[in-house]
């Protein structure tokens, strides 16, 4: 077992047992307020784009919606329930990807997993980051999440997939807990970064 695999499964079994009062409390605020099923299930890309299902709390209305549009719902949409808002805007909503990342299917740390259909039109660039497991949180998700567009959370995504590192991880755990208090916010720092390392990568292709 590898070090990284040993501290996603010392960490996430930690944060259960830390979160369980908090996942206890949404599973009856979600039952009480609109009923079952309380967990939103998904097929996602994982590593080198192998499908599992992700767990979240589900935080809409029960829709038609295809599944390219549930994974970019933004605050105010009006299928988003009044729980729903809130545990989206506090992230609690993917805690139970926690056991994902128990059962080996993501990482605590890495690219955020997407539907198979959008992945099956990724360009050699975009699938790196399919090159290591997805996480619950990223590089991308602590510099803009979805207040960024897509285009610069690939280019992110594929920073963190050719710099990452025990230490490099530990930081984003630790600036995780601020995107959770302060909500998603852009570092343009970081985005010239990440774009000047995507132009260097496609020169050498």
């Amino acid at each position: 077992m590898t070090l990284r695999r040993t501290f996603d499964l010392i960490v996430a079994a930690v944060c259960l047992s830390l979160a369980s009062p908090i996942l206890l409390v949404t599973i009856v605020a979600i039952y009480i307020t609109d009923g079952r099923p309380i967990f939103f299930l998904q097929k996602r890309s994982g590593l080198f784009g192998r499908p599992f299902t992700i767990y979240k709390f589900r935080s809409m209305k029960i829709n038609d919606l295809p599944c390219d549009d549930v994974t970019e719902i933004r605050s105010g949409h009006p299928l988003v329930t009044s729980v729903g808002s809130l545990i989206r805007r506090y992230k609690i909503d993917e805690l139970p990807q926690l056991l994902n990342v128990l059962k080996g299917e993501m990482s605590l740390i890495g690219p955020r997993p997407t539907v198979p259909e959008q992945v099956e039109g990724f360009s050699r660039f975009e699938w790196r980051r399919q090159e290591i497991a997805p996480g619950l949180t990223g590089w991308a998700q602590i510099n803009g999440g979805i207040d960024i567009n897509w285009a610069d959370r690939i280019m992110l995504d594929v920073w963190y997939v050719d710099h990452r590192s025990v230490w490099l991880d530990i930081q984003i755990l630790f600036q995780t807990f601020a995107v959770v208090l302060w909500g998603d916010r852009p570092n343009p720092r970081r985005l010239v970064q990440a774009k000047a390392h995507t132009l260097s990568q496609q020169a050498t292709d």
